[in-house]
């Protein structure tokens, strides 16, 4: 801030400085306090003694002066050099410059008289002061209207004691020793009717020719100049508008991404299933700070008979369109699941899907099947990440293959993969916000995950929920992550003896014949009878036993086998043939003698349905929830 430029450019002003007799004490100084500079528009040339030359008597011969300096040597032969006069009272010695360059080279000089003229004619508040205690010298009217009047004179710690509380003196003694000016942004001032908001600049100044009350306070200056000269120009700019303007601005910002993850949080499941033989966890954080919202997802799919499908998927890019394709997809995975089918044509449909919603729109998926009679997860991906698998040993496998194309690429054929899932077992799902860094190769966020997952404790030690935040953590996911982050965890825990009474399986080999039905209601129902369930129940068993078998011998083939498990939970009631006709639900008349076994076995059974097997044939089961006083005993 050239506050000196600025006071020589007043109306005036050049007039003021050009009548003030040699040696005054309103000259610009920058030097000592008899040192001054000459106005801007005299140069050398105009009569002005060069500022690099020795005045002084003993000065060598051998330095000529410069030519505009020549010019004017007629006039100062007829003064004689001892009355004090040196070319209209302009003279610098090198002493003082040198102390000049010492002292602060960057702090400019302004005059006291120009101090009034000037800043009185600034709107916003300003204030002046000097010396190592910082001495008010000038406020001006827009200061007094907002902070009220001060005495010049006054040091700043009780003169203005509003800028002590703003925590200003500091920054004003770093100003006042570097020569550098600094600011202090957006402090909160109190006021009658409402607070301001104000960014304070101190900027450091050279005062010459104090008067009143602030030149008796002020030691005199020597002739190379001492530091109590040096001042501090406090400018206050009124920032109000631009501070409220950015607190609503950050207000409807956090409402909207409110909202955004609220829908965000609706398209995911509202209810965590559950399953009988598995616990399971999840967790998604929004990533960024703005209002869009991203594409992950992730599902909980019972299946019935025991099974259940896990899915997690991801749609590239964020808004409220990616967020409008995952709730698409998402809806239609549970449609295809209830169907039953295996996780290759699963991921078959939806490619079709995503194609017909939006061919531009890249979205990955990967869908995953857990059957309790199974020591393996069956699984198809569509370019997801993959599965990781933390064995019961504590090693941890990569369930890399096989994966396809993200969907909507169109013309490829998915297939299904197998991956070990013992009991004991722990597998982990997640999106790529997990594992991607802009800055590494993704390669490296997988060994982090699997190293992070290899530490973690056993199943028999911990919950999915503990991983869950233990991964979150350890990948270094927090507030300020920049990517939607979705996490499936699920573990397959060992039964210890007091629970494993609450989980047991028969099965039955079905030779046919007319005596299959009664050998099968037999088995069912000393087998319930074995299991301590109510009379009640027992007997829906065997009826659905009984209806099961006798529709698998009528329109299956060979082999049939009947399989009986219960949870702690629910009865399952299965019977699988080699035939691939899938039984439908009849509605028959009242005069028919055939089609009823089906509907006799939904109408007293909790749920039902039919699936086909990876190697041919089909499925027929039906569920008994268990009555609560049941669930925990043997």
């Amino acid at each position: 801030m050239n506050l000196t430029r600025w006071s020589l450019r007043l109306p005036g002003t050049q007039r003021r400085n050009a009548a003030t007799p040699a040696g005054g004490a309103t000259g610009v100084r920058t030097g000592g306090a008899d040192q001054e500079h000459p106005p801007p528009d005299q140069g050398p040339d105009q009569g002005g003694p060069d500022p690099g030359e020795d005045r002084s008597p003993g000065r060598s011969p051998g330095h000529s002066a410069p030519q505009g300096t020549q010019q004017s040597a007629p006039q100062s032969r007829t003064q004689p050099r001892a009355q004090g006069q040196d070319l209209r009272g302009r003279s610098r010695d090198r002493g003082g410059r040198d102390t000049e360059r010492q002292a602060g080279a960057a702090v400019r000089g302004i005059d006291a008289r120009a101090v009034h003229e000037l800043l009185g004619q600034v709107p916003a508040p300003v204030a002046l002061v000097h010396g190592p205690d910082h001495r008010v010298a000038y406020v001006n009217e827009a200061y007094a209207a907002v902070f009220g009047a001060r005495t010049p004179g006054t040091p700043a710690r009780h003169g203005l004691s509003e800028l002590a509380e703003l925590g200003l003196l500091p920054l004003m003694d770093q100003v006042r020793r570097s020569g550098t000016p600094r600011s202090l942004k957006s402090r909160r001032v109190a006021g009658r009717s409402r607070d301001s908001f104000y960014t304070f600049t101190c900027t450091p100044v050279r005062l010459a020719g104090l008067s009143g009350t602030a030149a008796a306070t002020a030691p005199a200056a020597s002739a190379t100049g001492t530091e109590t000269s040096l001042g501090v120009l406090i400018f206050a700019s009124d920032v109000t508008d631009q501070v409220v303007s950015a607190e609503r601005l950050r207000e409807s910002e956090s409402r909207q991404r409110a909202a955004a993850v609220t829908l965000q949080r609706s398209l995911l499941p509202q209810k965590q299933e559950q399953p009988d033989d598995l616990r399971v966890a999840a967790t998604y954080r929004p990533g960024g700070t703005d209002a869009a919202i991203g594409g992950d997802w992730y599902d909980v799919i019972p299946l019935g008979a025991g099974r259940t499908a896990l899915v997690i998927g991801d749609v590239m890019g964020r808004g409220v369109r990616a967020a409008a394709v995952m709730g698409q997809l998402r809806t239609a995975v549970r449609a295809y699941a209830r169907l039953d089918l295996p996780p290759h044509e699963v991921i078959q449909l939806l490619d079709g899907l995503a194609a017909e919603i939006d061919p531009s729109q890249i979205a990955t998926c990967l869908y995953a099947v857990h059957d309790p009679n199974e020591d393996h997860l069956v699984f198809a991906s569509a370019g997801h990440l993959p599965i990781f698998v933390r064995r019961p040993d504590g090693t941890v496998h990569r369930a890399t293959e096989p994966t396809g194309p993200p969907l909507g690429t169109g013309g490829w054929t998915h297939t299904s993969g197998i991956t070990p899932f013992p009991p004991g077992a722990l597998a982990v799902l997640c999106t790529d916000g997990l594992v991607e860094r802009r800055d590494a190769d993704i390669d490296e966020g997988l060994a982090a995950l699997e190293e992070a997952l290899t530490g973690s404790p056993g199943t028999g030690h911990t919950t999915p929920q503990i991983i869950c935040d233990r991964l979150l953590r350890s990948l270094g996911i927090g507030e300020g992550h920049d990517d939607d982050v979705a996490i499936l965890v699920m573990a397959r825990p060992e039964r210890d003896t007091d629970v494993a009474g609450l989980f047991r399986g028969a099965a039955l080999d079905l030779l046919g014949g007319i005596e299959a039905t009664p050998r099968a209601r037999a088995f069912a129902d000393g087998v319930l009878a074995s299991w301590r369930f109510p009379d009640e129940l027992r007997e829906l068993g065997v009826l659905a036993t009984s209806e099961l078998v006798a529709n698998s011998l009528q329109h299956g083939k060979a082999p049939m086998r009947l399989r009986l498990r219960r949870t702690d939970r629910r009865l399952i009631v299965e019977v699988t043939d080699g035939d691939e006709n899938l039984p439908r639900r009849r509605h028959p008349a009242p005069a028919d003698e055939a089609g009823r076994g089906i509907s006799i076995v939904a109408a007293i059974a909790t749920d039902w349905g039919t699936r086909l097997l990876p190697d041919g044939g089909k499925s027929v089961w039906a569920e008994f929830t268990l009555p609560t006083q049941r669930r925990t005993g043997s």
